[in-house]
Formats: structure tokens, sequence, C-alpha cells
């Protein structure tokens, strides 16, 4: 008999003396139930960890906890990359969307990249130099300040030309909008009026 046959075997003959342990068991099947959970207890401690892990995996994979998993045949993000100590913080801030942590100089250069769009959101020339004179303020500031950190490489910007070319964009919005086209009349209201 295999040694797992005769391993199955004894835990079923241990199972069934515990359920009779009440009606008077002998000390000699006793002391043999004792020796088999003694037993299945060092089996137990001689499966090392590999076998232990790939066990549950195979498990896990048999009950399908593994399907439809994020990266599922595609390469893991950021594997193979020089190891990042900040890796966690920036994740987060990518996740979350958090905007106005970071390096200034970081900073500045999204708001430089996003400047124009903002400009052309605005109304009146007023809030368009107050934008500019914010942003050029905080430029200088980011470039006296010695906290290190990655170089300030964002440039001021020039407030009358950038007034200027505000003023050209919307004069190009206004003229690029075509006028707006007679309202249609449905055919009761050309018959009731007499026109066609």
């Amino acid at each position: 008999m295999s040694g797992a046959g005769y391993f199955r075997r004894r835990l079923e003959r241990a199972a069934e003396v515990r359920s009779y342990r009440g009606a008077g068991i002998s000390a000699e099947e006793e002391a043999e139930l004792e020796a088999a959970e003694a037993k299945e207890r060092d089996n137990r401690k001689k499966v090392d960890d590999a076998r232990r892990a790939e066990y549950l995996i195979r498990d896990a994979m048999a009950q399908g906890k593994f399907d439809n998993l994020k990266y599922a045949g595609k390469p893991v993000p950021g594997l193979g990359e020089a190891y990042d100590p900040d890796w966690w913080i920036k994740g987060l801030i990518q996740r979350e969307n958090i905007t106005g942590l970071g390096p200034q100089a970081i900073l500045l250069r999204t708001e430089d990249a996003e400047l124009d769009g903002r400009l052309a959101a605005q109304n009146t020339e007023k809030q368009v130099r107050d934008i500019l004179a914010d942003f050029n303020a905080r430029v200088i500031d980011a470039r006296r300040q010695l906290q290190g950190g990655p170089p300030v490489i964002t440039k001021t910007r020039d407030v009358d030309a950038e007034v200027e070319r505000w003023h050209e964009r919307r004069a190009a919005r206004t003229h690029a909008a075509p006028p707006e086209p007679e309202r249609q009349r449905s055919w009761w209201q050309r018959l009731w009026r007499g026109t066609t």
C-alpha cells in the first residue's frame, strides 16, 4: 500500500476512534490515535513554504480568483525601471489626481503648460493681467528659494505680449463663429403667412 493510502487509512481510523472516544476505547487505541495525530502534525511541518505556496496558487486558480485581473496578459507598469524611493507617493498623486503638491519647479512647469488655456477662458483684460502678474511673481519667488529639488526652468511671461495674444485669439474666435442661420419656418407657417 502506498504511503498516501496508508496515511489516509490511518486518519480515517483515527476519526473513527475519536468518535467512539466516550464509548470506552482502550489505552492502546488512544495511543494509536495520538501517534496518528502527531504524525500528521509532523508531516504538515515538513511541507516547505514553496510547496505550500504552490498549492495555494493552484487552489486559487481552480477557484477562479485569478480571472479578470487588471494586467492579465499585459506587462506590469514600472517593471524593469530604475528603483525610485518615492514610487508610492508618485503613484498616489497620479491615481488620485492630486494637484498642488510637489516641488515648486514641477508645479510651475505644469501650470505654464496649461496657462494659455486658462487665459483664453478669461473675459476681461484685467483678469488676464492679474493671472500673469501672479504667475510671474511665483516664478521669480521660486527662483529665489534654495530648498533643493529640480531647478526652476520656467520662464516668466511678458504680460503685454500675452495680453496682445489674448486679444488676437478672442478676435479670431468671434470672426470664426458662423452667423446664426435664419430660422426655418415650418410648412404650415409659410402657408399661413402666404410666403414660400
